[in-house]
């Protein structure tokens, strides 16, 4: 055998002996002193010694006798582990079967044969050829039960009881047929093939990972191993990229060889672009995702870390301060789970429509969708996760239920998430596909319910906070309408008192009632003020109004501006039921938002018309615009005020006041073409209500 060949063979057994080693030194620190973890135990433990003596006779210090030896006690502590697990399988006080029984008899006499041989060279010494080939008949025959006891362990596990058995099955199967072949071949032709030998180290190495993975998966053996996720993940990435190196390396030694004066030129350009090719593989967000769901699926039996995953999940969600940013928080935080690259966040604000609240990594997905729609009311009935690809196919599961159209013109959308809370539809979100190719299962599906409760749950504490918040401002406000009560009555008390005493101390009648006239009204007016904060903001007097006196008296309340309003009337039947004065302050208070946003060459159009059974009424301006952030987050906020004199609750009342009389408000916007603000109102169509005073 050449030298090269033998290095090779001996650095592939002693792999194989730090392979065995390694795994019986885990399953001893863990084993529950079971029979059979004491009968793994010895397996490996006697692979470990065949190993290093293998190495050994590879480099000539030993008689290859002892290498037999090894070997046979090896494949007989694999026998009886095999035969051992079968025994388990069959009910208790059930005697084995005769097949089985004929397979230890046998099993236990060709062990002890060929130990017998191995130990006595001196049996059959005038014949050596034909203890030889006795000898490789016997290691065939062994390794032919062995495959067969393999076959009996793996049929006759139930279905559901596989995954813990099938690795041991598949490592032992793939053993013995690789001896198989080598013996097989050394009867045949009377020696074995020097190259097969010299590999079998390298084999043996390959499977321990395939038996910890079993030995982990059945605690009866032993106690779970301890192979982490993430250690699999760098353990078979690490691999995977030495592996690749090496095949590399020989590929760039050929190349070298047959390249002529080219060839170090053309090795040193293949190798670089080689380095460069795994850099750019082992940074790709897709190839690690897959491979990560490869190794969940096929060597632990939940495909989820579950501790690994809500820490995760819970770190993502809380981190930065209370409140910010959690709408995008929520959505990362889904989003990871599943190792999707992006998702969207749907909220509904009052009895409005669900909208979309945030986004991460999904700016250009956009839709409303009523709250009244079977889609909404198929997710809060259910509370399931929809699968969208499976809605296509599995019509059974969902019905007559279709996505909304703006749903499906999200190509990359896949998952929709409803975040429940208390039975209620709070919100939903909506997911990417995964990088990791994540097969939707009921397991996601739990991991998921589980987590968007969790998320739902947060973002309901936000919103509580913030009413909250808004609560505590609002009585900070009142507290400040106290002492403008108070200095109205002392402001009415001292006019009150001008008024009686002008009488006495009058020189010009004339002027005098003027004065009376002018001090009258004034007392009047800030009676009817106090009158009005004294009342609150709660109580309404609702009436049936026209539309067109509302919007004449708003565009006529801001006939101090220079620049005068386009007015577009609705017919006088058009009327809507609400408390006249609110509705004209609400609607004046947009008006001159829109006034003091347009410069004086400009346009502002305050129209009321009737469309699908509601009254809408639109104020448009030529002015500077808003961006979307600022809508969002800025103007319907109260005691958020881009003016220095304001007090920022404007446009929050107007907002407020149309939703108590169960209209909405709209807002379309850009900065630097100007804005439109779109209000609708429930008609009054009462025929009583038409001969009412506007």
């Amino acid at each position: 055998m050449p030298d090269t060949l033998l290095h090779l063979a001996a650095v592939g057994y002693g792999l194989a002996t730090l392979a065995y080693l390694g795994l019986s030194g885990l399953i001893v620190a863990s084993w529950r002193r079971r029979p059979q973890g004491r009968l793994l135990v010895l397996a490996t433990g006697l692979s470990a010694a065949w190993g290093a003596l293998s190495a050994l006779a590879a480099w000539g210090a030993l008689p290859p006798r002892l290498e037999l030896a090894a070997e046979v006690a090896r494949n007989g502590a694999w026998l009886a582990l095999l035969l051992y697990i079968l025994r388990l399988r069959l009910p208790p006080a059930t005697a084995l079967p005769a097949p089985l029984r004929f397979m230890r008899i046998l099993g236990g006499l060709l062990v002890g044969g060929l130990l017998l041989a191995s130990a006595l060279p001196f049996i059959a010494p005038a014949q050596p050829v034909l203890a030889q080939w006795a000898g490789n008949l016997g290691l065939v025959l062994l390794t032919v039960m062995g495959l067969v006891l393999v076959e009996q362990v793996y049929r006759g596990t139930r279905q559901e009881d596989r995954w813990a058995i099938k690795f041991l099955c598949l490592g032992l199967g793939g053993l013995f047929v690789y001896d198989f072949y080598l013996h097989a071949n050394a009867a045949l032709f009377g020696a074995a093939d020097a190259r097969v030998w010299a590999a079998r180290g390298y084999v043996a190495a390959l499977v321990t990972p395939l038996i910890a993975v079993s030995a982990a998966r059945n605690p009866e053996w032993a106690a779970p191993v301890g192979l982490s996720r993430s250690m699999a993940f760098h353990t078979a990435s690490l691999l995977g990229a030495g592996a690749y190196l090496l095949l590399m390396a020989g590929a760039g030694y050929y190349l070298r060889l047959f390249g002529g004066e080219w060839g170090d030129v053309v090795q040193t350009v293949f190798v670089f672009a080689a380095v460069m090719l795994l850099v750019l593989l082992m940074i790709s967000g897709t190839l690690r995702a897959r491979l990560r769901v490869f190794l969940s699926k096929h060597f632990f039996s939940y495909r989820y870390d579950y501790r690994e995953e809500w820490l995760n999940f819970t770190r993502t969600l809380t981190e930065g301060r209370p409140g910010e940013q959690l709408c995008e928080r929520a959505v990362e935080a889904l989003a990871k789970l599943l190792e999707s690259p992006g998702g969207a966040l749907w909220m509904r604000e009052g009895n409005a429509a669900y909208q979309r609240a945030s986004h991460w990594n999904w700016a250009d997905i956009t839709g409303t969708e009523p709250a009244a729609s079977p889609f909404i009311r198929w997710l809060a009935g259910k509370q399931w996760v929809v699968d969208l690809d499976e809605m296509k196919t599995r019509r059974d599961l969902y019905g007559d239920l279709d996505a909304p159209a703006w749903l499906r013109r999200a190509d990359d959308a896949w998952l929709v998430v409803p975040l429940m809370l208390h039975d209620e539809l709070l919100g939903f979100v909506v997911l990417k596909h995964s990088l990791g190719n994540v097969s939707f299962n009921w397991e996601v599906s739990d991991l998921l319910k589980v987590a968007a409760r969790q998320v739902a749950a947060h973002l309901a504490q936000m919103r509580a906070s913030n009413q909250l918040i808004v609560a505590r401002q609002f009585e900070s406000f009142n507290r400040t309408t106290t002492f403008v009560i108070h200095d109205l009555k002392n402001l009415v008390a001292q006019l009150s008192l001008l008024l009686a005493n002008a009488e006495k101390h009058k020189h010009n009648p004339e002027f005098q009632a003027d004065m009376l006239d002018t001090v009258e009204s004034a007392v009047a007016r800030m009676n009817k003020v106090l009158a009005q904060l004294r009342r609150g903001s709660d109580e309404t007097h609702a009436q049936s109004v026209a539309l067109a006196d509302i919007l004449s008296e708003a565009a006529a309340s801001k006939q101090a501006f220079k620049l005068r309003p386009i007015l577009a009337l609705p017919p006088s039947s058009l009327r809507v039921r609400a408390e006249r004065e609110r509705l004209v302050r609400a609607i004046g208070h947009l008006l001159q938002n829109a006034l003091e946003a347009t410069p004086a060459t400009g346009e502002v159009t305050l129209r009321g018309f009737e469309e699908s059974g509601q009254a809408m009424v639109e104020i448009i301006d030529s002015g500077s615009g808003m961006d979307d952030e600022f809508i969002r987050t800025r103007l319907f906020q109260p005691f958020d005020s881009t003016k220095g004199a304001g007090m920022g609750i404007g446009a929050y009342e107007c907002r407020e006041t149309l939703r108590a009389l169960g209209g909405t408000i709209e807002v379309d916007s850009t900065p630097g073409s100007g804005t439109r603000f779109r209000l609708s109102l429930p008609l009054d169509n009462n025929p009583e209500n038409r001969g009412d005073a506007a």
